[in-house]
């Protein structure tokens, strides 16, 4: 069973984004990075990436991760603010209940686009 089936599915994914993305925009350590982005468009292809990467149907369409993050790279993206959004990915999981296994196999997908993300 893949992870997306584990955690739920879709609902699953769009609870996980929504309230990932209301601690994002919260926090003033990385919210700067979507100032101007439209948030509905970037949900969604938050939720197509994710059902992909963990691995529900392929949906996904977007650019790979180094472009899709080029801008934000450019704006000074480092290791601390993807530390800070790895953070409120797990503290989102945990709070919807995803068991801590779950939530370490989820960091474990998301921590191998880090370089990519960073443009290393």
């Amino acid at each position: 069973m893949s992870l997306f089936q584990e955690i739920g599915g879709e609902p699953a994914v769009t609870a996980t984004v929504n309230l990932f993305y209301d601690k994002v925009l919260a926090d003033p350590d990385v919210n700067h990075f979507f100032d101007g982005m439209v948030m509905d468009g970037q949900k969604k292809m938050l939720r197509h990436f994710v059902t992909f990467a963990f691995g529900g149907p392929n949906h996904y369409s977007g650019d790979n991760m180094r472009q899709a993050h080029a801008r934000q790279v450019e704006h000074g993206l480092n290791e601390f603010h993807f530390d800070r959004i790895m953070d409120h990915l797990g503290s989102t999981l945990q709070e919807l209940g995803v068991p801590n296994g779950k939530i370490t196999e989820a960091a474990n997908i998301a921590n191998s686009v880090r370089s990519d993300v960073l443009g290393h």
